[in-house]
């Protein structure tokens, strides 16, 4: 897009901003934006709550900036009229991506405008090209945490316990544009690979995909079918690209076992499907004695026989579940990747400590969304530990876990000797501490606490470290604290 497209633009958000003045009102008790009103009795009724509200909150309900401060921001920011003013000055810029704000000049530009429709795109647009600031992820810190997941105690953790406190978890954003091939883009070869595979498919003698979509595609079926073409294709996908396959990768298969509770979870939870490192499956059909535990899990599935199903909240909680269950088993797990199938319909996830957001959703018996497929399944086969969401600051080395700090500018390693304590929750500081001890002093007990913080917040280390040079019995002393860094750079996920 030119650059004169972009001053149209940002004089499109300029009068959205405008118009926040007076036709938006986003009240305390309501989980929708509101739109514009029009009728006298609703102007009255909006008064008098409008009022209600500024008085609740200290503000000015004479003052025109009362309104600009109870529009929610997008983000972080003081509120949504600001996140508007930065977001103009970016719109002009070469390397804006103006695919974000397409819907948004859809719905303005309709012959009949509906502000809600309007409203909810704006705060889309902001939100994609706006990410939150991040956090820094440092080992020995300190920040207030709100309720979560981890806050159910003393529980059998039945679902409905569960499910009624994921839903307190911060919000999901769905439909991110791109999601696949931001996270799938160290694959190496991928995309050609796909492509190869997925005309494989078509030209084969019994080929597997056609004109209506995949061949055996159960259709208007029950979910144990879906499940059964799933468990069917998939292999053959990864049997057909053989020739691009990483010479590096760690074999892994798909695992299914809907009906059998996985080990390593307070309540007895299934999962339909996942991916497994292969070691596992081989395991199990070697007649071992081998139950699947969360901690298998690299990829965790849903799949659904109706299509509705990926409306929220259902594909939201489902899936949280199975990426709590695998946050908690797994205490070097960053983040933890997921997909849905609800009938032909397939969205991708990300689960982290800020939440979950999930990928627009694609139909698998298209040819568009059939290459969409056939690289998900592949870029979940072949992906290293690393784009998985598994930490590469922990380290193993001869059966043996280890961190590597540098103190006092000299490199140390502590080796891990057990996990003490997990929070077993999706949002939140994602706070682990392990019993460590020195690789030459194996005879001195150390605890690493590794959690997040903002990065304004006072330093947990810090504290600590004064706390020893004061003398305080009965306190942990302190030995080192730092950021975590990833290739070099502060861990921000």
């Amino acid at each position: 897009m030119s650059n004169s497209s972009g001053w149209a633009v940002a004089w499109c958000f300029s009068t959205l901003q405008t118009r926040l003045h007076f036709t938006s009102l986003r009240l305390p008790s309501s989980n929708c934006r509101q739109g514009s009103i029009s009728s006298k009795k609703s102007l009255d009724s909006l008064r008098v709550l409008f009022s209600s509200t500024c008085e609740s909150r200290s503000l000015a309900g004479s003052s025109p900036n009362a309104i600009d401060q109870l529009l929610r921001s997008a983000g972080r920011g003081q509120n949504l009229l600001s996140d508007i003013s930065q977001f103009i000055a970016t719109i002009v810029q070469d390397d804006f991506d103006f695919d974000c704000i397409k819907p948004l000049l859809l719905e303005a530009l309709d012959d009949d405008p509906n502000d809600i429709f309007i409203w909810d795109q704006v705060y889309n647009a902001l939100t994609e090209a706006s990410p939150s600031p991040p956090l820094s992820r440092i080992r020995w810190s300190s920040v207030i945490i709100t309720r979560n997941s981890s806050s159910i105690r003393i529980s059998s953790e039945l679902p409905r316990e569960v499910d009624q406190v994921l839903k307190e978890e911060p919000d999901l954003r769905i439909d991110v544009c791109r999601f696949r091939k931001s996270f799938f883009a160290s694959v190496p070869r991928l995309e050609d690979a796909a492509e190869v595979v997925l005309r494989k498919c078509c030209e084969a003698e019994e080929p597997l995909f056609g004109q209506e979509g995949w061949v055996g595609w159960p259709v208007a079926a029950g979910e144990q079918d879906v499940l059964a073409w799933f468990c069917n294709v998939v292999p053959k996908l990864q049997s057909l690209a053989v020739d691009f396959t990483p010479a590096t990768v760690t074999q892994r298969k798909l695992l299914a076992q809907p009906k059998t509770p996985l080990l390593g979870s307070t309540g007895r939870r299934s999962m339909d499907v996942s991916f497994v490192n292969g070691d596992v499956v081989r395991r199990l059909y070697a007649g071992d004695s081998v139950i699947c535990r969360w901690s298998h899990v690299l990829v965790p599935g849903k799949l659904k026989s109706n299509p509705k199903a990926d409306a929220l909240p259902e594909a939201w909680i489902d899936l949280a579940t199975y990426a709590r269950e695998v946050l908690s088993a797994q205490d070097t797990r960053r983040f933890v990747l997921a997909f849905s199938l609800c009938g032909s319909l397939m969205r991708l996830w990300e689960y982290d400590r800020l939440g979950g957001i999930a990928s627009e959703q694609f139909d698998i018996n298209d040819s568009k969304g059939a290459l969409e497929f056939v690289a998900t399944m592949l870029g979940f086969l072949w992906m290293d530990e690393e784009r998985l969401g598994f930490d590469p600051t922990i380290k193993t080395s001869d059966g043996q876990r280890f961190i590597e700090i540098e103190r006092d500018g000299q490199p140390e390693r502590l080796i891990v000797d057990e996990v003490i304590a997990r929070c077993r929750c999706i949002a939140g500081r994602a706070t682990t501490c392990w019993k460590a001890h020195l690789e030459d002093d194996p005879q001195t007990a150390f605890v690493i606490k590794d959690s997040w913080q903002y990065p304004e917040r006072e330093d947990e280390g810090e504290i600590l470290r004064e706390v020893t040079k004061q003398g305080v019995i009965n306190v942990a002393r302190y030995y080192h604290h730092e950021t975590v860094r990833i290739r070099d750079v502060d861990d921000e996920i």
